[in-house]
């Protein structure tokens, strides 16, 4: 599903080269219903905004969030804009001075670099495309050097090696193979975990049949100490509301929760995170009691325990990336909606208080965060959002 489809399956006109936003009249009862519930807001929070993307040459439209380097760089993606208005690698330093690493030129070399960055060695960084030869195949692995050289890794077929990498969070391993997942192609075409070796090899971990296994994995994955991964998928299991599951360094898929649209949620876009105990953490962009979504947390043994239930008003609705954790467990994230109507930035106590840390007015400060946020030594949170600023999307700090 890319961002046209998701836009319209979370009930709005959202036209990411013009930036206009329109939430359906349902949506807006809602919301007018739900300003007189009471949410708490964190006023010594601040957001700033660290870049206005203008379009061309700069980029257009962050999908993903960004990186962060030792000297407090920057590095991320755009879904458009550019020299070829194809999406750009850019990097962004402290003083604010932005600089496109690479914009996208179609074909062979990839278009719309939909999933987020991982940095390797030497500074090199490892992303990748939904699509290339102008929108007819299914996607390429690129990495791109420090002065800008782009190299195509791989170039996926959409067949049984998987398609549509739009997972944001690729990871490598200590040998430097480098691990996410596929949306579509595999044998049922429903989604794979892939690995690309070293040597640039792809193999395919896993492929879903979109039985109870699930189907369609959106996010990518975790690793833990032990090589076993962890991620979610947007439909199939049980009662084919998404699933949280984990993948042998063999093979072996189990699945640890099944989503059933209730209270549990459903339809996780986001993927998870681990602590330290081999507890998951992630959000499901619908379900709950106001099918606004939840955060959730599930055990090592699969037990699932919804850490908070959206009401789809002030405290924001439809989260559609998962969560960052601090070394005390508190919880961050964004969502896609609520608040004013543009989303939020949010923060959940281990005793599960939630606080809304900041509230995008659709303006200057941004618009529609559908990207993961990351932290850094002083608990500052950085992130991008879809559109607001100048009208093609920001980069932004909120701070303590």
């Amino acid at each position: 599903m890319d961002s046209e489809n998701k836009n319209i399956a979370l009930g709005k006109n959202f036209d990411v080269s013009h930036f206009s936003w329109t939430p359906t009249l349902a949506a807006l009862a809602v919301v007018c219903v739900l300003l007189l519930v009471a949410v708490r807001t964190a006023q010594a929070q601040s957001e700033t905004v660290l870049y206005n993307f203008l379009g061309m040459p700069d980029g257009a439209n962050p999908v993903t969030g960004v990186i962060l380097d030792a000297a407090g760089n920057l590095y991320g993606t755009t879904d458009n804009g550019g020299t070829a208005g194809l999406g750009t690698v850019f990097k962004l330093a402290p003083d604010g001075k932005e600089t496109v690493l690479y914009s996208f030129a179609g074909q062979a070399e990839g278009e719309t670099p939909y999933a987020g960055l991982v940095r390797g060695k030497k500074g090199y960084l490892y992303g990748a495309t939904l699509y290339s030869q102008d929108n007819v195949s299914y996607g390429t692995l690129y990495k791109v050097g420090p002065k800008g050289v782009h190299t195509v890794l791989y170039t996926f077929t959409g067949g049984a090696d998987g398609a549509d990498p739009y997972g944001e969070n690729l990871i490598f391993d200590k040998a430097g193979n480098l691990y996410g997942t596929g949306y579509g192609g595999g044998t049922s075409e429903l989604g794979v975990v892939f690995e690309l070796s070293a040597a640039g090899t792809e193999s395919v971990l896993y492929s879903f049949t979109g039985g109870t296994d699930g189907s369609r994995p959106y996010a990518g994955v975790v690793e833990d100490k032990h090589g076993n991964f962890y991620g979610t998928t947007l439909q199939g299991g049980a009662f084919g509301f998404g699933t949280v599951y984990k993948l042998t360094p063999s093979g072996t898929e189990t699945v640890l929760h099944s989503f059933a649209s209730g209270s549990d949620g459903a339809t996780p876009y986001g993927g998870v995170i681990l602590d330290s105990k081999g507890n998951l953490y992630g959000t499901t962009t619908y379900g709950g009691s106001s099918n606004a979504g939840i955060v959730f947390k599930v055990s090592a043994s699969g037990t699932e325990t919804v850490l908070y239930t959206f009401a789809g008003g002030p405290d924001g609705a439809n989260p559609t990336v998962g969560v960052v954790r601090d070394k005390v467990g508190n919880l961050y994230g964004t969502t896609y909606t609520g608040g004013n109507g543009d989303g939020t930035v949010f923060e959940l106590s281990p005793s599960g208080v939630h606080t809304v840390l900041h509230t995008f007015t659709g303006g200057a400060d941004g618009a529609v965060p559908d990207a993961n946020l990351i932290l850094d030594k002083q608990g500052n949170l950085y992130s991008t959002t879809l559109g607001g600023g100048i009208g093609f999307g920001v980069v932004y700090k909120v701070t303590p």
